[in-house]
């Protein structure tokens, strides 16, 4: 296999052994990704087996009372997304381009964290501190929980819009805590209740209006449980109620974890100088995946970017959720890391939303997620112009991911157009070991920032 395909599109097998591969690269001027690329060999029957056994541990338990956070006119089907399919358990299902990681147990998981920690030293020895590692968030904790996350970020912003009236995102809606009690008042419901009032000043907002109904900083701190925070008022009774599933003492004790392990890789890579991309993954998690990431970016992107965060520009909803963390980094005044790809989930995400009868998130086609893909680019090359004029050209960074000539170009003239240079290092590109060397070298010897994404 060395002789042809592994040869070719993997760079070795240790730290020792990519080291030749990456310096002959960086005599072209093109830098190194590291990505562990081992994957578990396990019959799609033990797959199945492991994550509904996992799945039954909380799913069944208790569901939060629907009067408080669910919209009637959206039908029950939007839930379904959220909720575990023995059809879809293994999550490799028409998955080809994208590693998949299995929960086994905590100990997996903390040798999945060492792994990506090595791949940060063989990246910073290689580049002197200017690479790339990749992570995967379902590596380090039990995937379950994601997607247990990204159901109260639904329901959160289904409760926002039954108190407030507002169906837009709640941070471009100029809402305040006011708005909230004046409704409460109007259901009758006291706010000098001290839960209620704890519940009011704990949202996370600034001058121009609410973040967050929650305080995720505390949350990624362990400074809090998941069931304690995510409770709201019910307009029906009045009564803080729980908008997740009851959780185990044992499974708050992994959220924990996998919270720790986050904040372990990136203090090593903010040490070692070493940006880590936290790859996107299938729309039952991405939710929480990404309200994750952009809450450590708030944490270790203080003077640079460190975390970046990736966006699928085949989804309908990549430019709306791309914008709203954009406007977050701004007002919270962290630096913003992102990197753009097309996708790699695309057949799974459209079977399993044809099956459970909710709306394909998926664009209708090719060309509408090329079109996605460079207004994200733009939305991106826009706030950079805009920093630019304020002396402040580095607050985001991106890395453009493609292997598309047509859009590695549409970007170097868009570059162009916005009087955003090389120079300015806030563009990246990156294709994978093997695969556009013709797109690769010109643009390592043109100056940009290229980036090659070797599998170890």
């Amino acid at each position: 296999m060395k002789a042809t395909f592994y040869g070719h599109f993997v760079a070795g097998e240790d730290q020792i052994k990519i080291q030749p591969t990456l310096e002959r690269l960086h005599s072209f001027g093109v830098k190194s990704i590291l990505d562990y690329s081992v994957e578990e060999d396990i019959s799609s029957e033990t797959a199945e087996r492991r994550e509904m056994e996992l799945h039954q541990s909380v799913g069944s338990r208790y569901k939060p009372l629907p009067t408080s956070c669910e919209s009637k006119a959206e039908g029950s089907n939007v839930l379904e997304r959220y909720t575990p399919q023995r059809k879809f358990a293994d999550r490799r299902y028409q998955v080809s381009g994208a590693r998949t990681y299995f929960y086994v147990n905590e100990a997996q998981c903390e040798k999945n964290m060492e792994t990506f920690i090595n791949c940060m030293d063989a990246v910073s020895d290689a580049t002197k501190g200017t690479g790339f590692a990749a992570i995967k968030m379902t590596a380090l904790g039990r995937p379950q929980v994601l997607m247990q996350l990204s159901e109260v970020i639904y329901r959160t912003r289904q409760y926002f819009t039954q108190v407030t009236g507002e169906s837009g995102p709640m941070m471009f809606s100029d809402i305040n805590t006011d708005v909230f009690e004046k409704r409460f008042r109007e259901e009758n419901i006291h706010t000098d209740n001290p839960a209620i009032r704890e519940w009011l000043d704990n949202m996370t907002y600034d001058t121009k209006g609410l973040i967050h109904l929650f305080s995720w900083s505390g949350l990624i701190d362990a400074n809090i449980l998941l069931s304690d925070l995510f409770r709201v008022p019910n307009l029906n009774t009045g009564q803080m109620e729980p908008i997740i599933s009851a959780l185990t003492t044992e499974e708050e004790e992994m959220f924990k974890n996998m919270m720790r392990r986050l904040h372990t890789i990136f203090r090593y890579a903010r040490e070692r100088d070493v940006r880590v991309m936290v790859d996107a993954e299938q729309t039952y998690f991405q939710p929480a995946i990404s309200r994750l990431t952009l809450e450590m970016m708030k944490k270790y992107n203080q003077e640079k970017a460190i975390v970046f965060n990736t966006y699928q520009c085949y989804l309908k909803e990549t430019l709306n959720n791309l914008s709203l963390d954009l406007e977050q980094s701004y007002r919270q005044k962290f630096f913003f890391g992102a990197k753009l790809v097309r996708g790699a989930y695309m057949e799974q995400e459209r079977a399993r939303a044809d099956e459970l009868g909710y709306e394909d998130p998926v664009n209708p086609s090719y060309e509408a997620t090329t079109q996605m893909y460079h207004d994200c680019l733009e939305e991106c090359l826009r706030r950079i112009k805009f920093n630019k004029s304020f002396g402040d050209t580095q607050k985001i960074a991106i890395m453009i991911a493609s292997h598309n000539e047509d859009t590695v170009g549409y970007t170097v003239n868009k570059m162009q157009d916005y009087g955003i240079h090389p120079q300015d290092r806030v563009i990246c590109f990156g294709q994978l070991l093997g695969m556009c060397d013709h797109i690769s070298l010109p643009l390592g010897w043109a100056d940009p920032e290229l980036r090659k994404e070797r599998d170890k």
